[in-house]
């Protein structure tokens, strides 16, 4: 026999159903998305890179470009590199924005990285474009945002972009759909802890 316990929470349950049944409903838009993921603590570019493997699971084509980090043999590439024909990932730039120390150069890096996310957004082939780090591009002037700003607000109707980094403008945040700030608490480190494989890379 049921415990009377057991019997509320299922007449709680079944309660709960039926207002977000109610709720699905009233959601009829279906449209490309801007996502933003932010913030100072980590795990922005493994956000996106999760929408991108389950971008993958749904058989969609995806292009990842990455701004500031440089080619290398980073975990999730040697992952993505498994799909091919879904998969599209460049690494752009060259390495964290203080290594060239060369403001001309950081600025060409960024706009051949931007052309490509352009190319991508106008490709009907791509359901979703991944620009990581675009954010920190943004905050240096390495590109205006005026010009970002339009390219994105000008996508296809369904097509999805991800941008991730700290910082976003504020411009960026009004234009999204979705934002996500992601809060430092704690991080290794901070205590003299070393990036790691699988964790950082």
């Amino acid at each position: 026999m049921t415990s009377p316990d057991a019997q509320a929470h299922a007449a709680r349950m079944r309660k709960k159903e039926a207002a977000q049944q109610k709720i699905a409903t009233t959601k009829t838009i279906e449209k490309g998305l801007l996502i933003v993921h932010t913030g100072r603590g980590k795990g922005k570019t493994t956000a996106a890179l999760g929408m991108v493997l389950r971008g993958v699971g749904h058989g969609q084509r995806v292009g990842v470009v990455q701004f500031v980090k440089s080619e290398g043999r980073t975990g999730e590439k040697a992952a993505l590199d498994h799909f091919p024909g879904q998969v599209e990932f460049k690494a752009m730039g060259e390495g964290s924005t203080w290594k060239t120390q060369d403001r001309d150069r950081d600025i060409a890096a960024a706009r051949l990285g931007w052309m490509e996310v352009v190319r991508m957004i106008a490709d009907p082939a791509y359901d979703m474009v991944v620009a990581d780090e675009l954010t920190i591009v943004l905050r240096y002037n390495y590109l205006p945002l005026e010009e970002v700003l339009a390219v994105l607000n000008a996508r296809p109707p369904m097509k999805h972009v991800v941008v991730t980094g700290r910082n976003a403008p504020q411009e960026l945040i009004d234009a999204a759909d979705i934002v996500t700030e992601m809060t430092l608490v704690k991080h290794g480190f901070r205590s003299g802890i070393k990036a790691q494989a699988g964790i950082e890379f």
